[in-house]
């Protein structure tokens, strides 16, 4: 893959910090290096790679002299996304199981309707939105989204596969666009229904240590035969599988389905774990994935939709504190350009890459 083109740690998510910050001449500079080499449809393409990741960039960008690049774009994303849908429904029909880059926010099908919001296909939205009410239909016992791999691409994974929680790869990420669409008006047939059965199912996880509530970043069938999970304590709160994502993942559905108890539960979640060092302790470095980024860029958008007010201010000491060098040092998930668009604020929704609003 060309790195240029890549939103995750290339040229694209280089764009995005210029932007935010409105500096277009460098925008238009880290732009043209991102599509030097030209742009993917290929089987790699989604919401960090390729053409919908510059379809997602370009969207941002309110100028006449790229009407015809967003368009270009726009029809390499419904390629794209036609060609992964028919994919995956034919997966279903045999009655197999998918794996994860089917369905995820960063490398399937939830990211590819994250850009088809944002540049406004609402049908072709709405057929992965159809797709994945599909997907959490029950398989066999099992609920649709059960991978039979392991959530580690190059290592061995449990016996039977697991259900992954994290926004990034699990099914927080489907269940957040559900959420998301439904509250913008964009409904199809069994969509609410989806939304709840994700909701029931991360019910059925939730831990309870202390005055801490959490969920477990996956579920294997050995868990399933013993009724809990072996992990002894809540994961690290990161934003792609931990405790920040899920709560903010459950606040959306609640919302779009005007269920305030589960929002407050969400929000009560998610204060008891920024407010315990022990967790915070964890997270080391700056980066947006796995990091104090990922930590302020949730919280504001949590805060921004609390029933009660959720100060944010501490979060913002606790990133601009955090010492440790973003590895790699350059990117928006892990590196500078993704620390740096935190601390810079909301002037743009350039967070929707997250499945934070």
């Amino acid at each position: 893959m060309t790195s240029a083109q890549n939103l995750a740690d290339g040229a694209l998510g280089t764009v995005l910090l210029h932007l935010e910050t409105s500096n277009w001449p460098a925008a238009h500079t880290a732009l043209r290096a991102a599509v030097a080499d030209g742009v993917s449809i290929a089987g790699g393409a989604s919401l960090y790679y390729g053409a919908p990741a510059l379809a997602y960039v370009l969207a941002t960008i309110d100028q006449p002299s790229i009407t015809r690049a967003k368009a270009i774009a726009a029809t390499g994303t419904a390629t794209v996304t036609r060609r992964r849908l028919e994919t995956a429904h034919r997966r279903i029909d045999h009655r197999q199981r998918p794996v994860t880059s089917e369905y995820d926010l960063i490398r399937g099908l939830t990211g590819l309707g994250v850009v088809l919001r944002r540049i406004g296909d609402l049908e072709l939205l709405r057929e992965v939105l159809t797709y994945l009410t599909r997907l959490t239909e029950p398989l066999d016992g099992l609920p649709g989204w059960w991978c039979p791999t392991g959530p580690d691409r190059t290592r061995p994974g449990p016996v039977g596969g697991h259900s992954n929680h994290g926004l990034a790869h699990g099914i927080t990420g489907p269940l957040a666009l559900l959420a998301l669409t439904l509250t913008d008006g964009i409904e199809v047939d069994r969509q609410r229904a989806a939304i709840t059965r994700i909701c029931d199912w991360l019910d059925q996880w939730e831990h309870q240590t202390g005055d801490l509530r959490w969920w477990p970043e996956i579920c294997t069938l050995d868990d399933l035969d013993r009724g809990t999970v072996r992990q002894p304590e809540p994961p690290r709160p990161s934003w792609c599988y931990g405790t920040l994502g899920i709560t903010r993942a459950q606040q959306l559905a609640a919302r779009a389905l005007h269920d305030t108890a589960r929002q407050h539960a969400a929000e009560t979640a998610f204060t008891a774990c920024v407010n315990d060092p022990h967790q915070l302790d964890r997270l080391t470095g700056m980066g947006l994935c796995h990091g104090t980024g990922g930590l302020l860029a949730t919280g504001r958008r949590i805060a921004a939709d609390a029933l009660t007010p959720i100060p944010t201010t501490p979060l913002l000491h606790r990133h601009q504190r955090t010492t440790a060098p973003p590895v790699p040092p350059l990117g928006l998930l892990d590196g500078t350009t993704g620390a740096t668009l935190a601390t810079a604020g909301l002037t743009t929704s350039w967070d929707a890459c997250l499945l934070l609003c």
